[in-house]
Protein backbone atom coordinates (compact mmCIF):
# COMPACT_ATOMS: atom_id res chain seq x y z
CA UNK A 1 0.00 0.00 0.00
CA UNK A 2 3.16 2.54 1.06
CA UNK A 3 5.95 3.73 -0.73
CA UNK A 4 8.23 3.83 2.29
CA UNK A 5 6.62 2.72 5.03
CA UNK A 6 5.31 -0.58 6.21
CA UNK A 7 1.61 -0.43 8.30
CA UNK A 8 0.12 -3.46 10.29
CA UNK A 9 -2.59 -3.50 12.87
CA UNK A 10 -2.54 -6.45 16.15
CA UNK A 11 -4.40 -6.61 19.11
CA UNK A 12 -4.98 -3.08 18.73
CA UNK A 13 -1.85 -1.82 17.92
CA UNK A 14 -0.95 -0.03 14.53
CA UNK A 15 2.90 -0.25 13.36
CA UNK A 16 4.45 2.14 11.09
CA UNK A 17 7.90 1.24 10.36
CA UNK A 18 10.02 3.68 8.16
CA UNK A 19 11.06 1.19 5.42
CA UNK A 20 13.89 2.98 3.35
CA UNK A 21 16.50 0.78 4.99
CA UNK A 22 19.56 1.64 2.10
CA UNK A 23 19.57 5.32 3.30
CA UNK A 24 19.09 4.70 7.04
CA UNK A 25 15.47 5.18 6.59
CA UNK A 26 15.90 8.83 5.71
CA UNK A 27 13.18 10.91 4.96
CA UNK A 28 12.01 12.26 1.61
CA UNK A 29 8.55 13.58 0.50
CA UNK A 30 7.17 10.60 -0.48
CA UNK A 31 8.01 8.84 3.23
CA UNK A 32 6.42 12.11 4.31
CA UNK A 33 2.89 11.76 2.67
CA UNK A 34 2.83 7.67 3.55
CA UNK A 35 3.43 8.74 7.15
CA UNK A 36 0.94 11.59 7.05
CA UNK A 37 -2.02 9.22 5.29
CA UNK A 38 -0.50 6.22 7.78
CA UNK A 39 -1.48 8.36 10.93
CA UNK A 40 -4.72 9.70 9.91
CA UNK A 41 -5.64 5.98 9.46
CA UNK A 42 -4.47 5.36 13.15
CA UNK A 43 -5.77 7.81 14.58
CA UNK A 44 -9.55 7.14 12.82
CA UNK A 45 -9.73 3.30 13.52
CA UNK A 46 -11.83 2.74 16.42
CA UNK A 47 -9.60 -0.67 16.58
CA UNK A 48 -6.71 0.61 17.13
CA UNK A 49 -5.35 1.92 20.92
CA UNK A 50 -1.50 2.06 20.63
CA UNK A 51 1.04 3.20 17.85
CA UNK A 52 4.64 2.19 17.34
CA UNK A 53 6.92 3.95 15.68
CA UNK A 54 9.91 2.16 14.24
CA UNK A 55 12.69 1.35 11.47
CA UNK A 56 13.57 -1.15 9.30
CA UNK A 57 16.97 -2.36 9.13
CA UNK A 58 19.80 -1.08 10.90
CA UNK A 59 18.52 2.76 11.62
CA UNK A 60 15.27 4.37 13.18
CA UNK A 61 15.99 7.55 11.02
CA UNK A 62 18.76 9.21 9.64
CA UNK A 63 16.72 12.33 9.08
CA UNK A 64 16.15 14.74 5.84
CA UNK A 65 17.25 12.88 2.68
CA UNK A 66 19.76 15.62 1.51
CA UNK A 67 20.33 13.99 -1.60
CA UNK A 68 16.03 14.45 -2.44
CA UNK A 69 16.95 18.06 -2.28
CA UNK A 70 14.52 18.84 1.01
CA UNK A 71 16.34 21.90 1.43
CA UNK A 72 18.26 22.46 -1.57
CA UNK A 73 16.14 25.78 -2.02
CA UNK A 74 16.17 28.27 0.53
CA UNK A 75 12.58 29.38 -0.50
CA UNK A 76 10.96 26.23 0.05
CA UNK A 77 12.60 25.16 3.26
CA UNK A 78 9.81 27.11 5.44
CA UNK A 79 6.59 25.86 3.00
CA UNK A 80 8.25 22.28 3.16
CA UNK A 81 8.57 22.61 7.07
CA UNK A 82 5.36 23.80 7.62
CA UNK A 83 3.40 21.43 4.99
CA UNK A 84 5.14 18.37 5.37
CA UNK A 85 7.10 17.55 8.93
CA UNK A 86 5.28 19.85 11.11
CA UNK A 87 2.24 18.41 10.85
CA UNK A 88 3.21 14.81 11.93
CA UNK A 89 5.20 16.18 14.65
CA UNK A 90 1.39 17.47 15.99
CA UNK A 91 0.10 14.31 15.29
CA UNK A 92 2.43 12.28 16.91
CA UNK A 93 2.27 14.72 19.83
CA UNK A 94 -1.27 15.41 20.09
CA UNK A 95 -3.30 12.44 19.06
CA UNK A 96 -4.99 11.16 22.15
CA UNK A 97 -3.73 7.65 21.62
CA UNK A 98 -0.23 6.24 23.04
CA UNK A 99 2.75 6.72 20.70
CA UNK A 100 5.65 4.50 21.15
CA UNK A 101 9.18 4.76 19.70
CA UNK A 102 11.02 2.03 19.34
CA UNK A 103 14.21 2.61 18.24
CA UNK A 104 16.49 0.52 16.63
CA UNK A 105 20.05 1.80 15.24
CA UNK A 106 20.56 5.81 14.34
CA UNK A 107 18.00 8.43 15.04
CA UNK A 108 19.63 11.61 13.46
CA UNK A 109 18.14 15.12 12.92
CA UNK A 110 14.40 15.23 12.73
CA UNK A 111 14.14 11.42 13.06
CA UNK A 112 15.96 12.03 16.47
CA UNK A 113 12.84 14.23 17.18
CA UNK A 114 10.37 12.23 15.77
CA UNK A 115 11.18 10.07 18.25
CA UNK A 116 10.96 12.77 20.94
CA UNK A 117 7.68 13.40 19.68
CA UNK A 118 6.37 10.25 21.06
CA UNK A 119 5.07 9.60 24.61
CA UNK A 120 7.91 7.34 25.23
CA UNK A 121 10.54 5.97 23.73
CA UNK A 122 12.49 2.28 24.42
CA UNK A 123 15.80 1.96 22.41
CA UNK A 124 18.12 -1.49 21.63
CA UNK A 125 21.55 -0.77 23.59
CA UNK A 126 23.21 -0.35 19.78
CA UNK A 127 20.61 2.63 18.90
CA UNK A 128 22.30 6.34 19.39
CA UNK A 129 20.46 10.08 19.04
CA UNK A 130 22.31 12.63 17.20
CA UNK A 131 21.10 16.11 16.71
CA UNK A 132 22.97 16.31 13.33
CA UNK A 133 21.83 19.61 12.34
CA UNK A 134 24.60 21.88 13.09
CA UNK A 135 26.87 19.24 11.01
CA UNK A 136 25.43 20.87 7.66
CA UNK A 137 24.90 24.17 9.12
CA UNK A 138 21.36 23.87 9.49
CA UNK A 139 18.97 24.28 13.02
CA UNK A 140 17.18 21.62 15.07
CA UNK A 141 13.47 21.20 13.47
CA UNK A 142 10.50 18.84 13.65
CA UNK A 143 10.11 19.79 17.33
CA UNK A 144 13.83 19.48 18.22
CA UNK A 145 13.57 23.37 20.06
CA UNK A 146 10.66 22.36 21.89
CA UNK A 147 10.90 18.74 22.88
CA UNK A 148 15.17 18.55 23.70
CA UNK A 149 15.05 21.59 26.30
CA UNK A 150 11.57 20.02 28.52
CA UNK A 151 13.49 16.77 28.14
CA UNK A 152 16.57 17.09 29.46
CA UNK A 153 17.26 20.81 30.19
CA UNK A 154 18.32 23.85 28.49
CA UNK A 155 22.20 23.28 29.36
CA UNK A 156 22.48 19.76 27.75
CA UNK A 157 20.21 20.94 25.38
CA UNK A 158 22.45 23.46 24.38
CA UNK A 159 25.30 21.23 23.94
CA UNK A 160 23.69 18.51 21.87
CA UNK A 161 22.51 20.77 19.28
CA UNK A 162 25.65 23.04 19.48
CA UNK A 163 28.10 19.86 19.23
CA UNK A 164 26.00 17.71 17.20
CA UNK A 165 27.66 14.36 18.61
CA UNK A 166 26.46 11.30 19.24
CA UNK A 167 24.41 10.44 22.08
CA UNK A 168 24.05 6.70 23.15
CA UNK A 169 21.29 4.70 24.29
CA UNK A 170 22.37 4.05 27.98
CA UNK A 171 23.60 8.15 28.26
CA UNK A 172 20.17 8.81 26.43
CA UNK A 173 18.17 7.23 29.37
CA UNK A 174 20.46 8.55 31.98
CA UNK A 175 20.03 11.67 31.18
CA UNK A 176 15.94 11.18 30.62
CA UNK A 177 15.89 11.73 27.08
CA UNK A 178 14.18 8.29 26.47
CA UNK A 179 12.69 5.97 28.72
CA UNK A 180 13.95 2.81 28.56
CA UNK A 181 16.66 0.54 26.46
CA UNK A 182 16.66 -3.00 25.93
CA UNK A 183 19.29 -5.69 24.19
CA UNK A 184 19.14 -5.33 20.66
CA UNK A 185 17.09 -8.76 20.41
CA UNK A 186 14.47 -7.80 22.83
CA UNK A 187 13.58 -4.21 21.57
CA UNK A 188 11.03 -5.73 19.36
CA UNK A 189 9.29 -7.57 22.06
CA UNK A 190 9.57 -5.48 24.62
CA UNK A 191 8.05 -2.69 22.54
CA UNK A 192 5.54 -4.90 21.66
CA UNK A 193 5.01 -5.66 24.91
CA UNK A 194 4.54 -2.01 25.91
CA UNK A 195 2.50 -1.39 23.27
CA UNK A 196 -0.14 -4.25 23.89
CA UNK A 197 -0.87 -2.69 27.74
CA UNK A 198 -0.87 0.61 26.44
CA UNK A 199 -3.87 -0.88 24.35
CA UNK A 200 -5.61 -2.45 26.93
CA UNK A 201 -5.39 0.76 28.58
CA UNK A 202 -8.72 2.96 29.62
CA UNK A 203 -9.64 6.31 27.35
CA UNK A 204 -8.15 8.75 30.21
CA UNK A 205 -4.55 7.96 28.80
CA UNK A 206 -5.61 10.22 25.83
CA UNK A 207 -6.90 13.01 28.62
CA UNK A 208 -3.50 12.23 29.91
CA UNK A 209 -1.70 13.17 27.21
CA UNK A 210 -3.56 16.49 26.36
CA UNK A 211 -3.19 17.64 29.87
CA UNK A 212 0.79 16.87 30.10
CA UNK A 213 0.92 18.78 26.91
CA UNK A 214 -0.51 21.83 28.33
CA UNK A 215 0.73 21.37 31.66
CA UNK A 216 4.46 22.95 30.67
CA UNK A 217 3.25 26.30 29.61
CA UNK A 218 0.56 26.55 33.28
CA UNK A 219 0.95 27.82 36.52
CA UNK A 220 0.07 25.75 39.83
CA UNK A 221 -3.60 27.56 40.06
CA UNK A 222 -4.29 26.69 36.41
CA UNK A 223 -3.09 23.66 36.05
CA UNK A 224 -5.69 22.68 39.15
CA UNK A 225 -8.56 24.14 37.76
CA UNK A 226 -7.68 21.82 34.30
CA UNK A 227 -6.93 18.86 36.54
CA UNK A 228 -11.05 19.53 38.04
CA UNK A 229 -12.19 19.91 34.55
CA UNK A 230 -10.49 16.53 33.04
CA UNK A 231 -11.29 14.51 36.22
CA UNK A 232 -14.84 15.38 35.98
CA UNK A 233 -14.49 14.25 31.43
CA UNK A 234 -12.57 11.08 32.63
CA UNK A 235 -15.17 10.36 35.69
CA UNK A 236 -18.32 10.59 33.08
CA UNK A 237 -16.55 7.69 30.68
CA UNK A 238 -17.08 3.98 30.72
CA UNK A 239 -13.61 3.07 31.04
CA UNK A 240 -13.87 4.36 34.81
CA UNK A 241 -17.13 2.94 35.48
CA UNK A 242 -15.63 -0.46 34.86
CA UNK A 243 -12.03 0.62 36.63
CA UNK A 244 -13.95 1.40 39.58
CA UNK A 245 -16.35 -1.59 39.49
CA UNK A 246 -13.33 -4.20 39.20
CA UNK A 247 -11.64 -2.07 41.92
CA UNK A 248 -14.44 -2.96 44.39
CA UNK A 249 -14.99 -6.39 42.79
CA UNK A 250 -10.96 -7.04 43.34
CA UNK A 251 -10.59 -8.21 39.48
CA UNK A 252 -8.56 -6.98 36.41
CA UNK A 253 -10.84 -3.96 34.61
CA UNK A 254 -11.52 -4.63 30.85
CA UNK A 255 -11.39 -1.35 29.05
CA UNK A 256 -12.72 -0.78 25.84
CA UNK A 257 -11.06 2.86 25.44
CA UNK A 258 -14.64 4.60 25.88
Amino acid sequence: MYETILYSVSEGVATITFNRPASLNSINRQMVDDLRDALDRVQGDPNVMCLVLTGAGRGFCAGADLSAGLVRDPAEVARTLREMYNPVIRTLHGMEKPVVAAVNGVAAGAGCNMALACDLVIAAASASFIQAFVRVGLVPDAGGSYFLPRLVGPKKAMEMVLLGDAVSAAEAERIGLINRVVPDGELAPEAAKLARRLAAGPRSQGMIKAMFSKSMEMDLEACLNMEAEWQARAAATEDCAEGISAFLQKRKPVFRGK
